[in-house]
């Protein structure tokens, strides 16, 4: 059997954390006069309850080793706990929300896909407001170290690649786990205050600012507006929203190595180079649509408004200057496509993965020039490192079992009386964690409010699937699993 002691112990530890955050809430509704500081007073003594109580009744004399099957229990059961407890203020604040909505809200932020079933965001008391940045911002720096420190060794979709490279057993990149850490905390929170400084310089209240910046290097999308980004009209804002967001989907290692004296490392890397090319390419050629079709007054305005959507899309930052939808169904059909695209390993983005996508192609076209030559023996290479036929294959398993989820879903939603377009975008934006679906529903105008119970609980389930990459949960379910 499993000893679940450490699993136990380290979600204990991770309630602390959550319920500390509470209290900036609370704080924010004191300031502002607001009765419902006592909701997440009371929120974070709950929580601080059974986090320490789990932490005491399951710590030992010595440090616990983590094994691969302790990892994949760990992994999951960690993020379920976190979502239970980050769902408790919405349950009970003054425009309190169902348990479904309440687990949605709080899985949609901690995992940062942004999606929310929250109505009226203007008139929200601030501390329900600061919390979802906060859940975002948390589940964002959590998302960095999982993607980094775990997912490599658990050989998840072909993150094996990056073991060498990310593993604090390589030395390459720090000596320690601990040093890691630190490291990867200073530059989030660095990058989070300079996107809060520039949104307040250009004209966002010091509350909009700090909440958006944690949203915006999360790659979250939670607003403090129903209009989302584009309540704030301000061509500066929008190219520097931009700009962060693509500071969100840029691997953390990168920031590390630069920090660290390699400055080639933001500009070398054969991963960053295409995921930078490819959004380039994509903003340009549909800043040139816009404008050639009247649906932007000038180059600069369609370029600032298909570089900003295209971004948040590809980034699965969910933030929203315009209602893409009516831009006709070429724009639908493309921001449909670019929500499985996702950004770059190691980053704070969702999605399939810009690496993912590489590998497919590179053995796509080994498998090609095989066909041509039977005999042939191609050596497959990824930024230096060579790909074997186990990466190869676990990134197919992973694109084969996405799809799969996928349909499933998408199945599910239709049952529910959903109708095509809102089944497919919601269980393509659930699994990516974009956020903004397609249609009237829950398009980047709409929400996820008006959707059934039921919907809303696949959803949540299909968003936690999407950020612990299918595999971490999905191994749970395999007999051998528990029997060893």
């Amino acid at each position: 059997m499993i000893d679940f002691r450490p699993i136990l112990n380290i979600c204990g530890m991770l309630l602390i954390v959550m319920a500390v955050a509470m209290i900036f809430s609370a704080l924010a509704d004191v300031v502002n006069g607001n009765p419902d500081w006592m909701v997440f007073f009371s929120s974070s003594a709950l929580t601080a309850f059974v986090g320490g109580a789990l932490y005491l009744a399951t710590r030992s004399g010595s440090p616990a080793e983590i094994s691969r099957r302790q990892a994949f229990a760990l992994t999951t059961f960690a993020w379920i706990f976190v979502s239970a407890a980050g769902a408790l203020p919405f349950l009970f604040y003054g425009n309190a929300l169902s348990l479904p909505d309440a687990v949605f809200e709080s899985i949609s932020g901690l995992t940062t896909t942004g999606s929310t079933v929250i109505a009226g965001l203007e008139q929200q008391p601030p501390g329900i407001l600061l919390w979802r940045h906060l859940l975002q911002w948390i589940g964002g720096v959590g998302i960095i170290l999982m993607a980094i420190i775990m997912l490599p060794f658990l050989g998840v979709g072909g993150m094996q690649l990056f073991e060498t490279e990310s593993s604090e057993r390589s030395g390459r990149i720090v000596p320690r786990a601990r040093q890691f850490v630190v490291y990867i905390s200073l530059i989030y929170s660095g990058l989070t205050l300079i996107c809060a400084i520039t949104y307040y310089a250009m004209g966002m209240s010091a509350f909009d600012a700090m909440g958006h910046a944690m949203s915006t290097l999360s790659t979250g999308g939670f607003s403090t507006h129903d209009a989302s980004f584009g309540y704030f009209e301000s061509a500066h804002l929008q190219w520097g929203g931009t700009l962060f967001m693509l500071a969100g989907g840029i691997p953390f290692v990168a920031y590390i190595r630069f920090v660290r004296g390699q400055h080639g490392a933001l500009f070398n890397d054969v991963q960053i180079k295409a995921f930078l090319f490819f959004l380039a390419f994509v903003s340009i050629s549909l800043g040139i649509w816009l404008t050639s079709n009247g649906q932007a007054q000038s180059l600069e305005e369609g370029l600032r408004l298909a570089a900003f959507n295209v971004v948040s899309i590809v980034t699965t930052t969910g933030f929203a200057t315009a209602d893409y939808t009516l831009w006709g169904s070429l724009a639908v059909g493309l921001f449909f496509a670019l929500t499985f695209v996702g950004g770059c390993t190691g980053s704070t983005s969702g999605g399939i993965k810009i690496y993912r996508h590489q590998i497919l192609w590179t053995a796509v076209q080994a498998y090609v020039r095989q066909l041509i030559s039977p005999h042939r023996v191609d050596v497959l290479n990824y930024g230096g490192l060579h790909v074997t036929r186990d990466v190869q294959a676990s990134v197919l398993a992973f694109l084969a079992v996405f799809v799969g989820a996928f349909s499933i879903t998408t199945v599910l939603l239709a049952a529910m009386g959903l109708d095509l377009v809102t089944a497919l975008s919601a269980s393509a934006t659930a699994f990516a964690n974009v956020g903004p679906g397609l249609g009237e529903i829950i398009g980047p105008a709409g929400n996820f409010s008006s959707l059934q119970d039921e919907a809303k609980w696949v959803l949540s389930a299909a968003m936690l699937l999407g950020r612990l990459e299918l595999f971490t949960v999905l191994v749970l379910l395999d007999p051998d699993y528990w029997r060893g």
